[in-house]
């Protein structure tokens, strides 16, 4: 007998994946987005009867609806212990040259997506009048990036600011049904959002930024070969779950203290010159 029903943003691959297996590990049933039958049917197969499928897009509106119709069928009035808002893609370059375009595909994904999925499912959540069961959590999926914005990714650190606020206001609004809503803002982990860096060098050919953000890609991807496994990292999901009152933001970084801590006490002129010291601006 399942413990509950969990619904996962981005299951294909890295942190949904692993979170999925380890919601499914704890005796969960969990509902993973995915946009790709081969996805699904892998993670089927390697997670059996408590991974079922939903087919959408976090920027498709209808097809999140659709998706959400057909989970309430599906969970005939249990309803959602968990709503994990993953889904997300890391847009890269200098703001001089970024298209706007290129932010609003950022945001499409990384915040408005997340939003239009937390308003179709808020409903199996408890989010209505007379709901029986005990009301849901949400986790959305944020970054340490959002508390501290690096040179070439504000894009994507600007949108999780963003959602860091969201989720705020969200949770201050959800007290009426006593649905929490808590970020967790994770450094580098070694999981393919990485591998699918949207940078694009003929951008910067030519121009003052190339040879930096050569220098600053390089530096990232040491980080993320030395950072969180995803698989640990989903442990430190659950523990976030089960938690009754979790930390409103939780952050989650290899060597905690000297990475984040203590980094957090230093000035931030200080910053910028150690970012123009190690990116030899």
């Amino acid at each position: 007998m399942t413990k509950g029903n969990i619904l996962i943003t981005g299951a294909s691959t890295g942190i949904g994946a692993a979170c999925a297996k380890k919601f499914v590990d704890e005796g969960y049933t969990v509902y993973g987005s995915v946009r790709k039958q081969e996805d699904a049917n892998r993670l089927t197969e390697a997670l059996g009867e408590s991974f079922q499928p939903l087919f959408f897009d976090v920027t498709n509106e209808s097809a999140i609806r659709k998706a959400a119709e057909e989970l309430t069928s599906q969970v005939e009035g249990q309803g959602l212990k968990l709503l994990i808002n993953n889904a997300g893609i890391a847009v890269t370059g200098a703001v001089e040259l970024l298209d706007v375009e290129a932010y609003r595909k950022q945001y499409e994904v990384n915040y408005f997506g997340l939003i239009a999925v937390t308003q179709a499912f808020l409903p199996l959540l408890g989010a209505k009048r007379n709901y029986e069961s005990t009301p849901g959590k949400i986790i959305n999926m944020s970054s340490i990036a959002s508390k501290r914005a690096m040179p070439f990714m504000t894009p994507y650190s600007s949108s999780k600011a963003a959602l860091d606020s969201f989720t705020e206001g969200l949770r201050r609004e959800l007290l009426i049904y006593g649905i929490d809503a808590v970020t967790i803002n994770p450094g580098p982990i070694r999981t393919p959002i990485w591998d699918k860096l949207d940078v694009n060098f003929d951008d910067v050919k030519g121009t003052v930024y190339e040879s930096i953000l050569k220098r600053f890609i390089k530096l990232v991807n040491k980080e993320a070969s030395e950072a969180i496994d995803s698989d640990d990292f989903a442990r430190r999901v659950f523990k976030t779950f089960i938690n009754k009152s979790p930390k409103v933001s939780n952050v989650v970084i290899k060597n905690k203290f000297l990475k984040y801590n203590l980094v957090s006490l230093v000035p931030a002129r200080k910053v910028d010159s150690f970012i123009k010291k190690v990116l030899k601006i």
